[in-house]
Parts: structure tokens; sequence; C-alpha cells
């Protein structure tokens, strides 16, 4: 083993005990790190007495084996594997070993950000928890999407980061599936209502919008490709959709063939999800992963998907005067103030809200179909629908 002697304390010791110096002919330190350490602390400490200042007293670093680092807030000496990665160190590991380093962190976001909670919400979207519970308040603490759960999430447009409006788990889950597609959600409110483009091609091929156990044999019908599969190879998807779906896997296989493997909503995606109505067990289609979940996320209800196709446009909730000067937010029609409404009393403001932009989809449907000729000259109203004579 190399060794060297330090001119301090005149040991010899193992070069592993010197710092490295360029300036040597042998590239190490001319005092062991033991004799630097001292001699570096009373430099310092004979500086800052001329200051005025007190420090503490030196303590000598602690011999560390091989393999092993010391953690100064608890005090042992721990193997490199009870420490995190620090890539800014030359070692590689953080300064603390990992339960020290976690109790570090967290009191320093409670004495700088007042808790991890805070803490995130600025680091994620710029806001403090306070400002949280006075949009709470504002909101009437329910989700202003399905208006039936308590608004507990923030939502921010992913686009230009800015903060929204709080909702429910389910709808703020359900935005990031339909990604924030508010065509898509509103084909999925036809599509749960038996209209639409898909709704359509079912009534010509089946004569019904949905697939049960009394037309499944007007789909097999269709395609003279189809051959049932031997039952010796039969899969366990197979025996799967016939005891959930009442259709089998041949059944499935023609459905997707009649959707040209496409999302029955969406159009442009892979349909890879049977959907079913959960409450008589009829099959409406089949989905991709996006919209199955996301329909489900908002409980298959065309309303809370019209509403999140609204708010997504910004068109849901906007601010109005109240009695008192000042403005306070509406998202509802008819018009209500939500800080009134107990979080179990919003049923009734909800229907009336769903038919409402029901009726509004259905007004704009009828606009498209117009001929534009008749609106250029005059005999429709672009924005009512109505002639205008």
């Amino acid at each position: 083993m190399l060794t060297k002697k330090c001119r301090d304390c005149g040991q010899e010791k193992p070069v592993s005990e010197f710092w490295k110096r360029k300036a040597s002919p042998d590239g190490l330190a001319l005092y062991c790190k033991e004799c630097f350490g001292r001699r570096n602390a009373k430099s310092y400490r004979k500086g800052q007495a001329k200051q005025g200042k007190q420090t503490r007293p030196y303590r000598a670093r602690p011999t560390v084996p091989e393999g092993m680092k010391y953690c100064p807030r608890c005090k042992e000496t721990k193997p490199f594997g009870e420490f995190g990665r620090n890539r800014t160190r030359s070692s590689g590991l953080s300064s603390y070993c990992k339960p020290c380093h976690n109790a570090v962190i967290a009191e320093y976001k409670q004495r700088k950000h007042g808790g991890h909670r805070n803490f995130l919400l600025k680091l994620r979207y710029g806001i403090t928890a306070e400002q949280v519970e006075q949009m709470k308040a504002l909101q009437g603490g329910v989700c202003v999407i399905c208006l039936r759960s308590a608004a507990k999430h923030v939502d921010h447009d992913h686009m230009t980061g800015l903060v929204r409006h709080l909702l429910c788990f389910k709808c703020n889950g359900a935005l990031g599936q339909f990604e924030d597609d508010p065509q898509r959600m509103r084909d999925a409110a036809l599509y749960l209502e038996g209209r639409g483009p898909h709704a359509r091609r079912m009534m010509i091929d089946l004569g019904a919008t949905v697939l049960n156990r009394a037309n499944r044999h007007l789909l097999r019908s269709l395609s003279k490709w189809a051959q049932p599969r031997p039952r010796d190879h039969r899969s366990r998807r197979h025996y799967h959709l016939r005891q959930k779906y009442g259709i089998d896997h041949e059944d499935a296989e023609l459905l997707l063939h009649l959707q040209v493997g496409l999302c029955a909503i969406c159009c442009d995606r892979p349909a890879e999800h049977v959907d079913h109505d959960h409450g008589t067990g009829d099959v409406r289609g089949m989905l991709c992963t996006g919209c199955n979940t996301g329909m489900g996320q908002l409980g298959d209800d065309p309303v809370a998907l019209r509403r999140a196709a609204d708010y997504v446009q910004r068109r849901l909730v906007r601010e109005v005067p109240d009695e008192s000067g000042g403005t306070r937010l509406s998202f509802t029609e008819p018009d209500v103030d939500p800080r009134m409404v107990p979080l179990d009393a919003w049923e009734p403001y909800r229907r009336q809200d769903g038919e409402f932009r029901k009726a509004a989809v259905a007004v704009e449907e009828e606009i498209e179909s117009m001929p534009w000729a008749a609106i250029f000259s005059g005999e429709w109203d672009a924005d009512t629908g109505a002639p205008t004579g």
C-alpha cells in the first residue's frame, strides 16, 4: 500500500488519507485530512474572531470505513444503500441518510411553505391552500361538472397551465381520459342517448341501436366470412363475454368489423373494449380505452358529458353580479347562487340544466343541417334556427 508522511503529525499514512493537490509533485496535499481539517478550522475561527463572531468548537471529521458514509443529522455511519442519490455531489449520494433526508425536507416545506400540500399547490399550480379554500367556497363546495360530489381536486388547462376550477376525482380524471376534447364528450353524450353516427349505422344494419341476446343473430347474418370457432378452441374471453354481455367472441369480432375496427365514439382510435348499458345489460358498441374509461368516470351520464364539454370550452362557469354589488359564480341554467345550495340539494338544478343543454345541442344540430344559402339569404336566423319571416 502506498503511503505518505504528514508534515504536521509526522505519521506515515496511506495516500487515501490525503486530499488531492495538483501543485504537489505527487499530486497529494502536504497534510493528512485530519491535520488539514484542524489547520483549516483554526484559520477560519481566527478570521471570525477578528470580526467579533463566535463559532462552535471544531469537530473532527469522523473516520468512515470503505463503503460507508457519515450522516451529520443522526450522527451515525451507515452503508451507501442508506443514502439517496444526488448527482450534484462528488460522491453521488445525498448529505443525509434517507430518514434524515425526509425529515429535513418536511421541515423545510413546513418552514417555507406551510406544509407539504401548500408546497405542491405552489409547485404545480402557483396557488396556495388558502386560495383553494376560497375557490371551494365560491363554488359552494360542489364539483362544477357533475354537481353531485364534493370539489377536492384542482383542475388546470394542460396547454396554458392556468387553473380553472375545483372538480371531484372522477370528473377530473374523465377530462384527462377524453384529452380535454369537447367534441368527443358531446359525441359520447349522443352515443349514450342512442343517437349519432354509430347508432344510425346500428339501426340501418340491425334494426336496433343496441346488441342483446334477442337480436345478436342479426349481426351474424351480416357477415358471411364469420365462422364459429370449434368448441375446443374457444378462449376464456369467449365465455367471459357470454356470461357478462350475452354475446360471444364471434359476436364481438363481428361488431368490431361493423365499426371498421374503430371506436364507436371518437372514430379515430382502435376499439378495444365492449361497452354495455349497466342497467339493461345491452351492448352499445366497442370503444377505445379513453372513451370507455371517461364515460365510466362520468357515470354514463349525458348531462355530465355535455357540462364537461362546455366546461373545457369555458362556456360553463361564468361570473355574474351579486346582491352585494360584487360578483359570484354561476354554472347552471337557470341561474342559482352556488353558495346558497347545499351539497345534497343540487339534483333539481342539475336536471333542469341537462334539459337546457340538450335543447341547445338540438338547436345547433338543426342549424348545422340547414342549407347555408338560406341562412345567407336571410330566410333563416343562424342564431335561433328559426325562419326570419
